[in-house]
């Protein structure tokens, strides 16, 4: 890893208290299935869930999965169109000229 995560996704938040402790001290935001078992004043972002059903932790990860995977296309995509948006004003000035 080159640096520090932009957020954590924790499923169990009182199995892993370790991980929820560096996450605070490196302010790193928390994003967790929160069960009942569990406190959610220690999350940043509760995802009210049974974190220990098999389906729903597998549903939870697949759709965080999912978003972040969008997220990313998004960049790419918007990259890729910011870069031919400045080649079309780029030649546009030429044939102005």
């Amino acid at each position: 890893m080159d640096g520090l995560p932009d957020a954590l996704f924790i499923v169990d938040p009182r199995k892993e208290r370790i991980a929820v402790a560096e996450a605070h001290k490196l302010n790193i935001p928390i994003v967790a299935m929160v069960d009942t078992n569990c406190d959610p004043d220690e999350v940043d972002y509760v995802i009210p869930a049974n974190d220990d059903a098999i389906r729903a932790v597998k549903l939870m990860t697949a759709k965080m999965a999912d978003a972040i995977l969008e997220v990313k296309q998004g960049e790419t995509t918007q990259d890729v169109s910011e870069e031919a948006t400045e080649e079309v004003v780029e030649e546009t000035e030429t044939v102005q000229e």
